[in-house]
């Protein structure tokens, strides 16, 4: 089975009943959604959804459909960069599907989204139809305002698919393949915009810093903030752009105040910012006990979440008790059920 991971931002991070409506939207069997996140200063959203190619495409062509009715951009402000109410749909192969797959996928959705709703489209990363346009920072320069004004004059700004004109009040769409991507921002304990774009300039690859680091300074909930993309966290991972920013920030005489991450993380990223803030030699992911128990096809114990077959077993084993004039299940049986009870209490306690 091929599962494909897809993190669509919708330009609405204020009203909480136009995100549940576009969840809502997307809802279909054998898509999942893993992750949900609002901001009223950068005014966005954040979905993370994971599913079959096909299902996943039809679930996120419904919810730019419903982000299309809600959300007008000509009333649109925040802080964070955007060209549509849709504003980027990247998709990331996660098993069974490959780079390739998620293009296919990409440049398909963005056929279905000019010919349901005219949104013009743009490729983006692995998508991208032309070198210009695989920097997202690139296809969504001046945002939908200055887009809107060059998009029927400048040629170099056509869409890739659809007419040289926006969608009136949706705007227009990115829509790409990418490998996995961190989105992480750290706050400084001030409201100097000027200091969090000195420090985003010098820790972002672009401007000469670190590799697969997209970085911009903003000013959210009064807070100044280098809001960040890693794209490639082996390259840089986030302990190293952490040092970093604290280390600038202490030139600047200023403090880190915290971090956040936005959407979901690979356990990988944690893995390697754990190895590089703890400055463990030679550190590999292959160290961790349960990626090397996976790797030896091992189920591992405690926290993991337990397999439906486990389970099915531990619920059997019970029935057959409880329909039984036996006083205790069999040694083996009892085994089962107090592994699955002990699986399902640790369920509880993530969830608490």
């Amino acid at each position: 089975m091929a599962l494909i991971e897809c993190v669509p931002n919708f330009s609405e991070g204020c009203d909480a009943s136009h995100l549940d409506a576009i969840v809502a939207a997307m809802e279909r069997p054998g898509v999942y959604l893993l992750d949900r996140s609002m901001d009223g200063d950068h005014n966005r959203s954040v979905v993370t959804l994971a599913g079959e190619p096909e299902p996943l495409l039809e679930a996120v062509l419904a919810g730019i459909g419903k982000a299309a009715e809600l959300i007008d951009l000509n009333r649109h402000r925040g802080v964070h960069p955007r060209i549509g109410a849709t504003d980027v749909v990247p998709f990331i192969p996660i098993s069974g599907a490959t780079l390739d797959d998620c293009i296919r996928l990409a440049h398909e959705l963005g056929r279905r989204v000019w010919e349901s709703y005219q949104i013009p489209v743009y490729f983006y990363e692995a998508a991208a139809r032309a070198a210009d346009r695989a920097r997202l920072e690139q296809v969504r320069r001046g945002q939908f305002e200055l887009l809107r004004s060059e998009i029927a004059t400048v040629p170099a700004r056509r869409p890739d698919v659809g007419e040289p004109r926006c969608h009136p009040t949706a705007g227009a769409i990115a829509i790409g393949a990418r490998g996995y991507l961190v989105a992480y921002n750290i706050f400084l304990n001030t409201s100097d915009l000027e200091a969090a774009k000195k420090i985003a300039s010098v820790i972002r690859s672009s401007s000469g810093g670190f590799p697969a680091v997209k970085a911009m300074g903003l000013l959210v909930g009064g807070r100044a903030q280098i809001s960040m993309n890693l794209t490639d966290t082996a390259a840089t991972s986030m302990a190293t752009v952490f040092e970093a920013v604290q280390r600038e920030a202490d030139r600047l005489g200023i403090a880190v105040h915290s971090s956040e991450l936005i959407g979901l993380v690979p356990r990988r990223a944690l893995e390697e910012a754990a190895g590089a803030l703890l400055r463990i030699a030679n550190f590999s992911p292959a160290m961790v006990l349960e990626n090397r128990l996976a790797a030896a096809g091992v189920e591992s114990a405690g926290w993991e979440e337990p397999s439906r077959a486990a389970l099915e077993r531990a619920v059997a084993h019970l029935e057959s008790f409880l329909g039984s004039t036996e006083k205790t299940p069999g040694p083996a049986a009892l085994g089962e059920i107090r592994a699955a009870l002990a699986s399902l209490q640790a369920l509880l306690r993530i969830g608490s």
